[in-house]
C-alpha cells in the first residue's frame, strides 16, 4: 500500500465542498489499491461481509445504512492492523431479471448487466471500502460453472438427489417453490395462491445434517438469539413414537397404517386416524371413490406448507376403514383423509387425541367424533369446552397408565410397544431436503443429461459450465429451456447417443450459499483455493436483514457442511459466519394525496404549518413511519442525498439517529442536522489551525487547565469510540463524537486556546478526529488528515490509543434535587464524601434561592451521583 498522499492537499475554505473533496479521495484510494486484500500469513485477517445485492438497478437507503454498518467495521479492523477482506458481488440471478425480459423484450443478461453497472456506480459514491477486484455475479459463467462442479460433487457424494414429489407450484411464475417461499399460502415474489403438484425434482439432501444444524446453534454464540431461536425451530427436532395400526378388514389394501406422534401417553384418548391426501392408502382409496378423489383433489390446491395449512379450515373424508387400538381390544377407530397432514412430515398419518390437541378437536367437533381426556392437571383438565388441555399433569382414563406423569406415560408406552414389536422411538425433523429445481430460464443450469439409456448422466467437469443460451425466446409462458429448439439437445457423456440437457435450473438460493466461500479467491480454476480458504475462512462479521435469519442463513450453514464433505472447505470449517448481524429497516412516513394515491417525499412540502402536495397545494394525509417501499413511494434517493449533501453525511446519519439492530425513520432534518454537523467539524479546523503545534509535536503532560481538560476528553473519546465500535453500538459512538466536537470548539474558541500546552492538545485532539471518525465520514476524516499535514493517509494509519492515564477523572458533575426536582449541578472532586458533597449542594446558588435559610428535614447523597434537599 502506498505510504504517501496521492491526492492534492487541502486548500483553505471557510465551507465543506464535499462535491469536490469526495471524488479526490476516492480516486485516490482506488489509485493506492488501499482495499485490495492480500493473503499474509504474518498477519492476523479480518473477514466481514454484507449480504450482497439484488442488481434491481438502484441502491436504496437500506443498502446505505447495511454497506455503511460494514465499512465501519472494515475500516476500523484496518486501523487495528488486521488484513480486512471486504469484497462486494451481487445475487444476479431470479425472477425479476427474466420477469423483464417477457415484460420489456430484453435479454435478461443484458439488463442484468447493466444494472450492476448502474449500482456499482451508486455504492463507489458512497466511499465504501471494498475490494473491487474480487467482485462476482452470480448469473456469469465463470462462477455459476464453479457451482455446477459442487452440485457434481455433492451428486456424487449423495447430498443431491431426484424424486417424484408434491411441491408448491406458483401459477404465476410457473415454478416450483420451496416450503419456506410459500408466505401465508401465496408465492414469495408473485403473491399468487400456491397450488400442490406432483413433479419430479432435485433435492439436496439437508435433512442428513438436521442434527448437526441443530446442535452447532449453540455454538453460535455472536449471533442474535432471535435468529437461533428461528433456526431451531425451523429444523424442529421432535422424539416420539412410530407404530402401527391394523386394519380391520383391509382386503387388497395396505394391512396396517403406521403414524408418528410425540404424544403416545394420550393414545388411550385417542379416537381417530386420519392421513395426508397423498398417502399411500389416500391415493389406493381415491382410485375407486370418486368422492374421495374429489376431496383430494380440492386439498392439493392448497399449498404444502405448514403455515398455510395451520391456517386452513380443518377438513377430512371418512374412507369407511377401521383401525384397531393397540391397548383396548375390541376398540376401533375411523380412518379420515384430512387435509392438515403433511406427507413430508412423520409418516404422513396420525392418530387423533381431541381432549388435548386443539387441531384434533376442532377436526372431531366437526364430524362429532368422541372426545376423551386423559390428562389431568393439578387445578384440572379439559373441561369439555371448546379448548384442548395441552398442559402438564397426571394420566386418567388410561388403564395402566393412571397416576403416571406424562413423562412417564410416554417412556412406558414406547416399552410396551417395543416389547409387541408394534413400534420403536423415534426423533423426527420438521425440517424437509431442499426441493432445488425451478422451472425458469434465469438460473445455474443443472448440470446432467437425461439419456433413454443411461439414465441420468453427469455433464464431465472438463465440459463446465454448462452455459445458459444467449438466444432465449420468452413468448410463450414457462420455461424459455423447454421451448428453446436446440440447447437441450445433447450426447450422452456416457454412451454418446441422443440425450436432452436437465431444464430446471437451481433455486437462486443456491448461488448465495457458498457465495462468501468464494470470495476467498474468486478467480480459481476451481470452486476454492485451498491455501486461501485456509486463511480467509470463517467470515468474521456477518451483516443482513432478519428476513434471511431461515432461508438463506440455513442453506448456508448446509453448503458449509456439503463442501466439507466434498474436500472444498476444511474440516476446520464447522459454520460459514462466527459472528452475524441483523440491522434494523429504514423507515420514512407515507403520504398520500386526496384523491388516495401515493407521494414521494419529493411531491409534498411543509407549507404554513400543513403538508402539502407541492404541485397542487391540496391537503396530504401523512401516514405512519414504515419501512421504505416503491408502493408506498416513501423512498428517497441515497444518489440525490449524495449529489445535495455528500456521501459521509448520509453515512453519518444513517450510523447516527438509532441503535444499529433497530428501525431508523429518515427524516429532513436529521440528514441537515448530520450536514451541518461535517461543515462545523471543517469550519473548527480551519480556526484552530493557526493555533497548532506543528506536525508532529508530541503532547506529552500539560499542565495547564484547559489543555489537561481538552487531553482528558480525546482519550476518553478513543477509549469510549474503540468500546461503541467492537460493540456495534455505532450510534452512541457517533454521540461521543458529537460530544468531542463540542470540548475541541471550547478549547479552540477565545482565550483558552492561548495557554500553555494548548497547542499541542489541539493537534492531539484534531487528529484524534479525524482517525476516530473516519470509519463513519471517511471523505472528511481524509481531508482534515491533509489539512493536518500529515503524508501518510488516514486510510494506511493506525487506529490511536487510548492513554490509560487520562481517562481517570478529577471531577465529576452530580446533579441536586429539591424536594425530587431537579434544580442544580455541582462540579466536586471524584473521591468528595457525602458531607462534602451536601455541603456543596447547600450552597449552590439555586438551591440556597430555594431553601431561602431554612433547615431542610433531609438530604440524601449518593455519591458519584446525585443530592436530594427534602425540605
Amino acid at each position: 500500500m502506498s505510504r504517501t498522499v496521492s491526492a492534492s492537499q487541502p486548500t483553505a475554505q471557510s465551507r465543506y465542498d464535499a462535491s469536490a473533496v469526495e471524488p479526490k479521495w476516492r480516486a485516490a484510494w482506488e489509485a493506492q489499491g488501499a482495499f485490495r486484500a492480500v493473503r499474509d500469513e504474518s498477519r492476523p485477517k479480518y473477514y466481514v461481509l454484507e449480504m450482497f445485492p439484488y442488481p434491481s438497478g438502484r441502491i436504496h437507503m437500506g443498502h446505505v445504512r447495511n454497506y455503511a454498518m460494514g465499512d465501519v467495521i472494515a475500516r476500523y479492523k484496518r486501523a487495528r492492523g488486521f488484513n480486512v477482506l471486504h469484497p462486494m458481488g451481487w445475487d444476479a440471478f431470479g425472477l425479476p431479471a427474466e420477469n423483464a425480459a417477457i415484460e420489456r423484450g430484453v435479454d435478461p443478461a443484458q439488463w442484468t448487466r447493466e444494472n450492476i453497472a448502474a449500482m456499482r456506480a451508486q455504492l463507489k459514491m458512497m466511499g465504501l471500502s471494498l475490494d473491487w477486484s474480487r467482485e462476482i455475479a452470480t448469473c456469469e459463467p465463470e462462477y455459476y460453472g464453479q457451482q455446477q462442479a459442487l452440485f457434481l460433487d455433492m451428486l456424487e457424494a449423495g447430498l443431491v438427489y431426484r424424486k417424484a414429489s408434491t411441491v408448491n407450484w406458483d401459477p404465476v411464475d410457473h415454478t416450483v417453490l420451496a416450503n419456506e417461499q410459500v408466505i401465508d399460502g401465496k408465492g414469495w415474489r408473485s403473491g399468487a395462491p400456491v397450488e400442490r403438484r406432483e413433479l419430479t425434482q432435485w433435492f439436496f439432501r439437508i435433512s442428513d445434517f438436521a442434527e448437526e444444524l441443530l446442535s452447532a446453534i449453540d455454538g453460535l454464540e455472536k449471533w442474535p438469539e432471535k435468529v437461533r431461536a428461528m433456526q431451531r425451530n425451523w429444523i424442529g427436532r421432535s422424539e416420539g413414537l412410530q407404530f402401527r395400526f391394523d386394519i380391520v378388514e383391509p382386503g387388497d389394501l395396505p394391512q396396517h397404517v403406521e403414524v408418528y406422534t410425540t404424544r403416545p401417553d394420550t393414545l388411550f384418548g385417542a379416537s381417530f386416524c386420519a392421513v395426508a391426501v397423498d398417502h399411500p392408502l389416500a391415493r389406493a382409496l381415491e382410485a375407486r371413490d370418486p368422492a374421495l378423489a374429489a376431496f383430494c383433489a380440492q386439498s392439493r390446491s392448497l399449498g404444502t406448507s405448514e403455515a398455510e395449512i395451520e391456517a386452513a379450515e380443518k377438513v377430512g373424508y371418512d374412507t369407511g376403514l377401521l383401525v384397531r387400538h393397540p391397548f383396548q381390544p375390541g376398540r376401533t377407530l375411523p380412518v379420515y383423509v384430512a387435509n392438515f397432514i403433511l406427507m413430508e412430515y412423520g409418516t404422513g398419518a396420525i392418530f387423533g387425541c381431541p381432549a388435548h390437541d386443539q387441531r384434533d378437536l376442532d377436526f372431531a367437533r366437526r364430524y362429532g367424533l368422541e372426545v376423551t381426556p386423559v390428562v389431568a392437571g393439578e387445578s384440572g383438565g379439559y373441561d369439555g369446552g371448546a379448548e384442548a388441555y395441552t398442559g402438564p399433569g397426571r394420566l386418567i382414563n388410561s388403564q395402566f397408565l393412571d397416576g403416571m406423569t406424562v413423562e412417564e406415560a410416554k417412556t412406558e408406552v414406547i416399552r410396551r410397544m417395543r416389547a409387541d414389536g408394534r413400534g420403536e422411538a423415534r426423533v423426527n425433523f420438521r425440517l424437509r431436503d431442499w426441493g432445488v429445481s425451478r422451472q425458469r430460464f434465469w438460473g445455474c443450469p443443472i448440470p446432467v443429461a437425461h439419456c433413454p439409456t443411461c439414465g441420468v448422466v453427469p455433464v464431465p467437469k472438463a465440459e463446465l459450465p454448462v452455459r445458459l443460451p444467449e438466444d432465449a425466446r420468452f413468448e410463450k409462458q414457462g420455461n424459455a429451456l423447454e421451448h428453446h429448439p436446440t440447447w437441450a439437445k445433447t450426447s450422452c457423456p456416457r454412451c454418446g447417443g441422443a440425450a436432452r440437457r436437465e431444464t430446471d435450473t437451481m433455486d437462486t438460493f443456491a448461488d448465495s450459499s457458498w457465495y462468501f466461500a468464494r470470495f476467498t479467491a474468486p478467480h480459481a480454476g476451481a470452486p476454492t483455493s485451498a491455501p486461501d480458504i485456509a486463511y480467509w475462512m470463517n467470515v468474521d462479521q456477518y451483516i443482513g436483514g432478519v428476513e434471511h435469519a431461515i432461508l438463506h442463513l440455513l442453506y448456508a450453514r448446509f453448503w458449509c457442511r456439503a463442501m466439507r464433505r466434498t474436500g472444498h472447505l476444511p474440516q476446520s470449517a464447522i459454520e460459514p459466519f462466527d459472528a452475524l448481524f441483523t440491522q434494523g429497516m429504514v423507515c420514512h412516513e407515507t403520504y398520500a394525496s386526496a384523491s388516495g394515491g401515493w407521494l414521494t417525499p419529493d411531491e409534498v412540502e411543509l407549507r404554513d404549518g400543513r403538508i402539502v402536495e407541492r404541485a397542487t397545494g391540496a391537503a396530504v394525509t401523512v401516514g405512519p413511519s414504515i419501512k421504505m417501499s416503491k408502493s408506498k413511494k416513501n423512498v428517497v434517493d441515497p444518489e440525490a442525498i449524495i449529489a445535495t449533501y455528500g456521501a459521509d453525511v448520509a453515512r453519518w446519519f444513517m450510523l447516527s439517529d438509532s441503535p444499529p439492530e433497530r428501525d431508523v425513520e429518515w427524516t429532513a432534518a436529521g440528514v441537515e442536522g448530520a450536514a451541518r454537523h461535517v461543515q462545523r467539524v471543517w469550519r473548527l479546523l480551519q480556526t484552530a489551525l493557526p493555533a497548532m503545534a506543528p506536525t508532529g509535536a508530541a503532547a506529552t503532560g500539560p499542565a495547564s487547565g484547559a489543555a489537561t481538560a481538552l487531553r482528558q476528553a480525546t482519550h476518553r473519546t478513543i477509549a469510549g469510540v474503540t468500546e461503541d465500535i467492537e460493540g456495534f453500538a455505532f450510534n452512541k459512538a457517533v454521540a461521543r463524537l458529537y460530544e468531542f466536537v463540542n470540548a475541541i470548539a471550547k478549547a479552540a474558541q477565545g482565550d483558552a486556546r492561548t495557554e500553555p500546552d494548548m497547542a499541542e492538545a489541539l493537534r492531539e485532539a484534531f487528529e484524534a478526529l479525524a482517525l476516530l471518525s473516519a470509519p463513519m465520514t471517511p471523505h472528511l476524516s481524509e481531508e482534515m488528515w491533509a489539512a493536518l499535514g500529515r503524508e501518510i493517509p488516514v486510510v494506511a494509519s493506525p487506529w490511536p490509543v487510548a492513554d490509560p492515564g487520562l481517562l481517570a477523572r478529577d471531577e465529576i458533575v452530580i446533579a441536586v434535587q429539591v424536594n425530587g426536582k431537579r434544580r442544580a449541578e455541582i462540579t466536586a472532586p471524584v473521591d468528595a464524601g457525602p458531607d462534602a458533597l451536601e455541603a456543596m449542594a447547600l450552597a449552590a446558588p439555586d438551591v440556597a434561592r430555594i431553601v431561602g435559610g431554612a433547615t431542610p428535614r433531609k438530604v440524601v447523597v449518593v455519591p458519584g451521583r446525585i443530592v436530594n434537599v427534602v425540605l
